[in-house]
């Protein structure tokens, strides 16, 4: 029995998961919380990304097109690749190959990702 590939397409830009931290004092410690474009990136991915009925426990090959509104930004997966936590596979940590590709798209900013599972011989699901 096969495992189908999860594959879906979010609309917006998603934000650097390294460049987007920022300070705030609570409580008087210092802490270090999403920006607003992070936090609002998840709000869009939430409202787009359906769960997949058999969440992934195996280990997953994850191939991605991040398309951005300029050529400003860096490619990084790295907060979709959070956000696809209990939508597509159990935990990120089962990633262990990766495809991603960086592409322009000023009217459409969006990513294409497909996750599938890797073939294993002595999978654990660990």
């Amino acid at each position: 029995m096969s495992i189908e590939p999860y594959t879906i397409t979010i609309y917006g830009e998603p934000a650097s998961k390294a460049n987007s931290r920022r300070a705030v004092w609570r409580n008087g410690k210092m802490l270090f919380i999403k920006s607003k474009k992070a936090l609002d990136y998840c709000d869009i991915f939430r409202e787009q990304c359906p769960y997949n009925d058999d969440l992934l426990e195996c280990d997953v090959s994850v191939d991605m097109t991040i398309y951005y509104a300029s050529r400003r930004p860096d490619l990084d997966e790295s907060l979709i690749l959070d956000l696809l936590q209990g939508k597509a596979y159990k935990n990120d940590r089962q990633v262990k190959e990766k495809h991603i590709r960086w592409g322009l798209d000023t009217e459409r900013p969006r990513s294409i990702i497909t996750v599938t599972p890797l073939a294993s011989g002595d999978d654990t699901g660990s």
